[in-house]
């Protein structure tokens, strides 16, 4: 693991804190209202669902850790693979159609995925940076 010590965009940091938000405010609504989604698995329950938020948070904390150290590739991986899992949440939509949501369940599932949308573009702007910087340094080297 290469460790590369750069300020972390702050970019960066304010598209991961609206999607904390927003996939905190998603995962709340889907646990207080869990039988009201349309075709959602019957075995699922409200604990579940915090859990699974929590699980997920914790896997963009550690992508945000890792960069502020210095890890930045490891780290923008693991803030990509945290971008992919908010934009999951247009799994709602291959079980039952937006029409059979209703407007809360489609703002919150929609505010979720384009704010991961957001950081994955993010992450992929900063990856293609590092790789663009790594190859001008070995040019010069």
């Amino acid at each position: 693991m290469v460790k590369m010590r750069r300020p972390v965009p702050k970019t960066l940091l304010v598209f991961l804190l609206m999607y904390g938000v927003a996939s905190l405010i998603h995962f709340a609504h889907n646990a207080q209202f869990l039988t009201d989604y349309p075709e959602m698995p019957a075995s699922w329950t409200r604990a579940g669902v915090y859990f699974a938020w929590i699980g997920l948070t914790i896997i963009g904390v550690a992508g945000w850790i890792l960069l502020a150290r210095g890890y930045q590739l490891a780290g923008l991986l693991l803030l990509a693979v945290y971008a992919v899992f908010g934009l999951d949440s247009l799994g709602h939509y291959v079980l039952a159609p937006i029409s059979d949501h209703t407007v809360a369940m489609n703002s919150t599932i929609l505010l979720e995925v384009v704010a991961a949308a957001l950081v994955l573009i993010e992450v992929v702007k900063q990856m293609a940076r590092q790789i663009s910087q790594r190859g001008s340094a070995e040019d010069g080297a």
